[in-house]
């Protein structure tokens, strides 16, 4: 786990993130435990207030539940909450890109051949 201290991002927020991503894209599979909080603080370098935080907003998201004496484990994720999270985050990287193409003057037809492209070569 990569934590950047000059970010902007709080670091319970780049934790959460970063575990949302893992569960979501399938690298933390359900019934699996996340590292215990005193341990992930410890590799992170971190408060235990903030792992805890962090946890807790993963809670709030139905990501995880805490069992007590044993941690946190990952739920099973809904496929249609799945494909919903994954297309609200397609759609913060597409504004962003389109964002990006309206500084640098590109135009609605150059974006989407660009795209075009992009899709092709994949």
């Amino acid at each position: 786990m990569k934590i950047l201290q000059n970010s902007g991002v709080p670091i319970y927020q780049q934790i959460a993130d970063q575990f949302q991503e893992d569960i979501l894209c399938g690298k933390q599979k359900q019934g699996e435990y996340l590292p215990s909080i005193r341990g992930l603080a410890k590799d992170l370098r971190i408060s235990v207030i903030t792992t805890m935080k962090a946890y807790e907003e993963l809670e709030k998201r139905g990501l995880i539940t805490a069992v007590q004496g044993k941690g946190y484990y990952v739920n099973a994720q809904d496929k249609e909450m799945l494909r919903e999270q994954h297309l609200r985050k397609m759609e913060e990287y597409l504004m962003n890109a389109i964002t990006a193409a309206r500084v640098a003057g590109v135009t609605n037809s150059e974006l989407i051949h660009m795209m075009e492209l992009l899709l092709e070569e994949r």
